[in-house]
């Protein structure tokens, strides 16, 4: 099971107390806001996006959407999403529950988007659709193995902090 690795990979860093698990759906930005308690802009979704043989990984702020612009000029190539079984096959998690973390396939790096950086902590999933784990977003981008902060989002500028 997904959050299981999740949990296992946190507690190799003493975390794994920090992984939080609701009796209710947070599957969705809108969903996840209401479990954790939060606005939903500090869900920090992550988004899956096919590259050659693989696939890579944005994390974002839950405001925040993918400006396809952006995004080619950032990788050279069209935002192209993934079905939710190779999005399962690539990174071991599930839509709904796919997170930064414990990955399975050492070839999917991950991207952290800068609408995330206005929040002192947000809430990536961890594994499941019932998950979450609140991170600093200097911890979010070390644990999740982050290759660099992208600027690929629009619509999130003066929202809501």
């Amino acid at each position: 099971m997904s959050i299981e690795k999740v949990k296992a990979f946190f507690r190799e860093i003493g975390r794994e107390g920090d992984v939080l698990e609701f009796p209710v759906s947070s599957a969705t930005v809108e969903l996840a806001a209401q479990a954790v308690g939060v606005i939903p802009a500090r869900i920090a979704k992550t988004l899956s996006f096919r590259r050659g043989d693989s696939c890579m990984l944005i994390v974002t702020a839950g405001d925040a959407r993918i400006d396809n612009r952006k995004f080619k000029a950032e990788f050279g190539f069209k935002a192209n999403m993934p079905s939710p079984e190779e999005v399962l096959e690539q990174t071991g998690h599930a839509v709904g529950g796919v997170c930064p973390f414990a990955i399975e396939n050492d070839l999917v790096e991950t991207f952290l988007d800068i609408s995330l950086r206005r929040f002192d902590t947000v809430f990536p999933a961890a594994g499941s659709s019932n998950s979450a784990i609140e991170l600093t977003c200097d911890e979010l981008f070390e644990y999740a193995r982050a290759v660099k902060w992208v600027d690929v989002c629009k619509d999130w500028e003066g929202a809501e902090k």
